[in-house]
């Protein structure tokens, strides 16, 4: 039990501060949590999390519980010191009214109450309220249960004084219900909302957070996260089951010109790398000052081990920052009183005093590990040049496989249904399979803006190869010059030359598997292509089914069985169903209607939800291990549903 009689600054009405009105959030919600799709409505659960967060850092909460309740209702209750409910000086109305229905209003723009906290970016509780139909508060503190209930921003009435608790007993309890006039779809994923209250928990170490999924009574879920290890137990966490090359995790935490800086990193045998940063406990999608001070530093360090150990002569080329980065699993905090985030999502932090401390406290703190740990030391420096030695080999590959100039886009190859414009911002690339296929797509294209570049069989699993082998592929050759960036060290995302690149692979198991592999060369390879949302699958109809005249698509066996029952209404006629088991098989006049048409058609944006999770998954499907492989079939082959062999 946190102890919150022996507070430094007494928390009250007078350390509200407010800034400027509510009204803006429901005309222009997107402005203030980045969409009114699906990420919009869990950043609502955010906001309600912040303030328990919040109210950890700063000593007076060690409990936070989240419950998705029935008919889209969530509930946010933390033990901390509950919103203050006595009247606002300013506003003349209660503190907690003033929070929940004034933008800018905050204990956190005040810099006493809060010296860090997570939710300083222009939003807020206020803007749950704001885009809730409805929200309950109730706040337990001195010795009652405070109650208040909102609608769309605005109080439905003043704060209700209940009944009695223990004096001890304080703490928030938000319930909202998202307005489904503001949000596309309401349907919280508990998969997203465990993924980010597990981040919390371990970087605010001692803090429990309680998870419930309460929507479904037969198939309730409650899940409990709290580690003691902080920054330690995450790296240990993200380096799941890989054997590690060295056996202790470095970690840090130190405050440096008023930055408190925490870092932890351990290596695996893995080639690929894992980095997660963290601003006042928000995650930093994009990085930002802390990641690079904490990447200069950490091959800062290693170089200079190196060197004074004799691992590294005078003579070689230094380690580069892609060397000490292969394997490793890091995570870097940091907590500031300002923070500076590029973008209204918080992507990026932009403080340069971020990285000045972090690479200060890392400059001290690293060398000191690594001299105390000679054995991983040694292990991570061996890590670091064998990464180095590969790159040059990869690098000499490059040059002998491919002649000079080639990845340029200088030679566009035969095989490529260029399209004319020249900008990518408009163009789009089809990728087929197959010759039919092909010949398909390029007789029903706009052929203004939309290329065709068909593949000749099953493209090289390049989740086992090397980079020569990658390289040798006449396939992925083709695909890499269409597209101009290059890859590898030479990638360029600014010469992509589509701003979609579409994969339309036929709708059977070939074609899913086919799909999987130009996935797994995306993801390795290409990932700022998922990342900046430029890459697609196309969806082409499973079926055409034909009645007299009047001819309809089906996209999924349940678009059929309507489309089939809507036709049995009509005049007693034949019904003739097709199966589509390639492109090829369609007309070029179908293939464009269907799913080349931009009016018309269905494509679903790749993303990557969770890289982690992404990385482990293509490992598992597509690597050497067949172990790991065989386990992940049996155990989902029950959930595969209408199998078409």
């Amino acid at each position: 039990m946190v102890d919150k009689k022996n507070n430094p600054e007494e928390y009250t009405a007078k350390d509200i501060f407010v800034l400027k009105g509510l009204d803006p959030v429901r005309k222009r919600p997107g402005m203030y949590i980045g969409s009114t799709g699906i990420d919009g409505l869990h950043h609502l659960v955010w906001e309600c999390v912040d303030n328990g967060l919040d109210e950890a850092m700063a000593g007076y909460a060690d409990e936070i519980k989240v419950s998705l309740l029935p008919d889209n209702y969530v509930e946010v209750v933390d033990n901390g010191r509950g919103i203050p409910v006595d009247i606002h000086k300013q506003t003349k109305k209660s503190a907690l009214e003033t929070v929940m229905t004034t933008l800018h209003a905050g204990a956190k723009f005040g810099k006493k109450t809060y010296q860090v906290s997570g939710g300083l970016h222009g939003v807020g509780v206020s803007v749950v309220c704001a885009l809730s139909a409805e929200l309950k508060a109730d706040i337990r503190r001195d010795g009652y249960v405070h109650t208040q209930e909102f609608s769309k921003g605005k109080a439905k009435a003043n704060v209700k004084k209940g009944k009695k608790c223990p004096k001890d007993e304080t703490g928030t309890s938000i319930t909202f219900k998202p307005d489904k006039d503001i949000f596309e779809t309401i349907s919280f994923d508990k998969k997203t909302i465990l993924n980010h209250l597990r981040r919390q928990a371990y970087l605010t170490k001692g803090t429990k957070i309680i998870f419930k999924d309460l929507r479904d009574k037969e198939n309730e879920l409650s899940h409990v996260f709290y580690f003691e290890g902080g920054l330690r137990s995450y790296v240990r966490y993200l380096s799941g089951e890989n054997e590690m090359i060295h056996d202790n995790a470095f970690y840090i935490s130190k405050e440096k010109d008023d930055i408190l800086v925490e870092a932890a990193f351990q290596y695996t045998r893995e080639t690929e790398s894992y980095e997660e940063s963290f601003a006042n406990n928000i995650y930093t999608t994009e990085g930002g000052a802390h990641l690079t001070g904490f990447r200069s530093a950490l091959t800062r360090a290693i170089n200079d081990y190196a060197k004074k150990n004799d691992y590294l002569k005078e003579s070689e080329e230094p380690l580069n920052g892609k060397d000490v980065k292969i394997g490793i699993n890091a995570v870097v905090s940091v907590k500031l009183k300002e923070p500076q985030f590029e973008g209204q999502t918080k992507g990026k932090l932009g403080n340069p005093e971020a990285k000045t401390a972090v690479e200060m406290v890392i400059n001290q703190a690293l060398p000191e590990f690594l001299e105390r740990y000679s054995q991983d030391a040694k292990a991570i420096v061996q890590n670091s040049m064998l990464a180095a030695r590969a790159r040059m080999a990869a690098t000499a590959a490059r040059k002998t496989v491919l002649r000079k100039g080639v990845l340029d886009g200088l030679t566009l190859p035969g095989k490529l249904a260029d399209c004319s414009s020249k900008k990518p911002e408009e163009s789009e690339l089809f990728i087929v399979e197959g010759q039919s296929a092909g010949g398909s797509c390029k007789g029903g294209r706009d052929r203004r803006f939309q290329a065709i570049l068909p593949l000749r069989g099953k493209v090289l699993n390049v989740e086992r190869a090397p980079m020569s082998r990658i390289l040798s592929s006449s396939e992925i050759r083709a695909l890499i010059i269409a597209m101009g960036t290059a890859i590898a060290q030479d990638f360029d995302l600014s010469r992509l030359r589509y701003h979609r690149i579409i994969i339309a692979s036929d709708a059977d198991i070939d074609g899913a598997h086919i799909r999987t592999l130009l996935l797994t060369l995306f993801f390795r390879y290409f990932r700022p292509i998922i990342e900046h949302g430029y890459l697609y699958i196309a969806q082409p109809p499973l079926y055409k089914i034909q009645s007299g005249k009047r001819v309809e698509y089906a996209y999924a066996e349940v678009d059929r069985k309507e489309i089939i029952d809507d036709m049995k209404k009509g005049k007693d006629q034949k019904i003739n169903i097709q199966r589509y088991k390639g492109l090829g098989e369609m007309n070029a006049d179908q293939l464009w209607d269907t799913t080349m048409n931009p009016e018309n058609r269905i494509l679903l944006q790749v993303n990557i939800e969770d890289a982690k999770e992404a990385d482990r998954i293509f490992d598992v499907l597509m690597g050497k291990e067949v172990a790991p492989r065989k386990k992940f079939i049996t155990t989902h082959a029950k959930s595969v549903k209408n199998l078409d062999i």
